[in-house]
């Protein structure tokens, strides 16, 4: 079998050497006889495991037992409505900064739930930037902001000083791509099907200090942080296969050298295709701002819809996959995840390169 060159937005490349490992294991599990899809989420070999991909996360964070993992069904939506209706009390007001579509979708769920004040947001260019000059408000739950924008290709380069304000966000599609101050953070939260796993599991990082400040009275079971926090994320049966692909991604992250390596890799591949994009003579059009571009989903345009539609056919012959631009704004996209290699970024630039001079 030849396998092609994957830049999905979602669900997304995976480290081959982890599929190969979960093809070994798919049928026998731990030696139970059976497959983990067949084992029961209470088995002490799934206990053991859930155990230590909490562990190995925060080992690789650098987090220290201030903070807490879970692993939840419902995907980084559900978050969206979860946090303010944990931390968003009545007469008091969360901050959010709208970067694009991920962001418009939380400040939404959050309106429904309480006062949502968007101190910032970069709509007005079609989110092609990420803003600088706000004000957060002192007295605010949180500020909540979405680390990458996978539609419009912009990244947060730089994390903003919350003071005493408690500091959420949204890395579902840059979690773990390179090395950061993570104790900056009192949530985070992440779709595996990005960078760390498939569909299907939620990774939420929380300070445990941060459930001092849920709103008081009963909550919704399901909706409860620290339901799941005192169940170790096994109040009700959870996504155990991707909880195992999750635990299996953060051994290979740890086996490459850890975020340093990581983010090392990851700014070359950007690099490569960044630099074939803007020495192409205006050919290929990167739509971020260059102090707001994102290293994991790369977005660009060609001088006519008509050469995007051809050049998207002829890479997925050339099995380059996954380049057609979100369907709410068009172009092309590349999403260069952990997992996509040196060479997919190579070929593809070898591409880029060789249909520019074919169309120019």
């Amino acid at each position: 079998m030849e396998r092609v060159h994957n830049f999905n937005p979602g669900p997304a490349a995976l480290p081959l050497e982890v599929l190969k490992q979960a093809q070994e294991e798919f049928l026998d599990f731990k030696g139970e006889g059976m497959s983990i899809l067949e084992s029961s989420h209470r088995a002490k070999s799934f206990d053991a495991l859930i155990i230590d991909a909490k562990k190995d996360l925060k080992s690789i964070m650098g987090l220290s037992d201030e903070y807490d993992v879970l692993f939840l069904g419902g995907g980084a939506s559900t978050q969206f409505a979860m946090i303010p209706y944990n931390f968003l009390k009545e007469g008091t007001t969360a901050d959010y900064i709208n970067t694009g579509t991920w962001a418009t979708a939380a400040i939404k769920e959050s309106k429904k739930l309480g006062k949502t004040n968007v101190i910032a947001s970069s709509e007005d260019r079609e989110f092609r930037y990420i803003p600088k000059d706000f004000k957060i408000d002192p007295d605010a739950c949180y500020l909540h902001i979405t680390s990458n924008n996978t539609i419009r290709g912009t990244q947060w380069q730089s994390f903003p000083d919350t003071g005493n304000v408690p500091l959420i966000c949204d890395m579902s599609s840059d979690f773990l791509s390179k090395k950061l101050d993570f104790s900056k953070f009192s949530l985070i939260y992440a779709g595996a099907q990005k960078n760390i796993g498939p569909a299907g599991v939620t990774v939420i990082v929380i300070k445990k200090s941060m459930l001092e400040k849920q709103r008081s009275g009963d909550l919704l079971t399901m909706l409860n942080y620290k339901t799941h926090i005192e169940k170790e994320s096994l109040h009700n049966t959870p996504p155990v296969f991707p909880i195992y692909i999750v635990a299996l991604v953060l051994k290979w992250v740890i086996k490459q050298g850890g975020l340093p390596a990581i983010e090392k890799l990851n700014d070359k591949k950007a690099g490569l295709l960044y630099s074939c994009l803007d020495n192409s003579n205006g050919f290929y059009r990167p739509t971020a701002d260059k102090d707001s571009r994102s290293k994991m989903n790369i977005t660009f345009r060609l001088p006519s819809e008509e050469l995007e539609e051809k050049i998207a056919g002829e890479a997925k012959k050339a099995k380059l996959i996954g380049l057609k631009g979100h369907r709410s704004v068009g172009g092309l996209r590349a999403s260069f995840y952990n997992a996509v290699s040196l060479e997919s970024a190579e070929k593809l630039v070898e591409f880029l390169e060789n249909f520019r001079k074919a169309n120019s």
